[in-house]
């Protein structure tokens, strides 16, 4: 490929990431702003919040993307730039997703923590800012590390709007060279790489959660502290066996 086509596939890899990031944020503030409603003791709340993660987990997020730059603009004549109309729809969706890992990690928090908060005499969001969260973010965290990586991949659906993401310069690419095998082998490999630096920074974040509650990480990690663990069962076995022979 010439030297305009990889500047024009480096340019799609900043606009993905910039995607990324935009609806990620706006994902995660759905995410807790309705998953706490589902926690909510007010049944109103419980049902908005409900009816919300039902519409936006049971329809298509490439269909919400076209109504919002399609249809928006016809009914209220709000015309949504592309980049933006493909941010709120992936942040209104995944922020759906987020919302029942953020009402599961809440409700895994142990009942006597609640009980701890009453009668230390906290007001409801005390509990919820002091106790409840801090023990339930570090459990929410890979599940929000795996729909982030879900999230980055589904950015490819921008394509079809015209943004310049990495698979429209692919597309384009692809249409100046005929290649095709070498340019979307390239794409897979970029977003591999893009997903496990999000996949590194997400365990980060984590082990820094739990060590603000006091939870120590766990040592080692992988491949390798698995075949340590294979090779110490082995001598043990070895030793037992050696032992009973005598």
């Amino acid at each position: 490929m010439t030297a305009q086509l990889w500047e024009l596939i480096f340019k799609g890899i900043w606009v993905t990431v910039q995607l990324t990031v935009y609806s990620a944020a706006l994902g995660l503030v759905v995410a807790f702003a309705v998953g706490i409603a589902r926690t909510s003791r007010f049944w109103i709340l419980r049902f908005i919040s409900g009816f919300y993660v039902a519409v936006f987990r049971g329809t298509s997020a490439l269909v919400l993307m076209f109504w919002l730059f399609f249809v928006v603009p016809l009914a209220f004549e709000w015309q949504l730039v592309p980049m933006w109309a493909a941010t709120l729809a992936l942040g209104l969706s995944y922020g759906a997703y987020g919302a029942e890992i953020v009402r599961g990690g809440i409700a895994a928090v142990a009942p006597a923590q609640r009980e701890a908060g009453i009668a230390l005499s906290f007001t409801p969001m005390q509990r919820l800012r002091r106790i409840i969260l801090p023990q339930a973010v570090p459990e929410m965290m890979p599940p929000f590390n795996n729909l982030l990586i879900e999230l980055l991949k589904g950015t490819a659906l921008v394509s079809l709007l015209g943004v310049g993401d990495i698979s429209f310069a692919a597309q384009l690419a692809r249409l100046a060279t005929g290649e095709s095998g070498s340019i979307y082998f390239t794409i897979l490999v970029m977003y591999f790489v893009l997903a496990f630096l999000l996949t590194r920074v997400m365990r980060l974040m984590e082990r820094r959660a739990k060590a603000g509650i006091g939870q120590k990480p766990e040592k080692g990690g992988g491949i390798i502290r698995k075949l340590a663990i294979r090779e110490e069962t082995e001598q043990a076995s070895n030793i037992n066996m050696t032992g009973g022979a005598r």
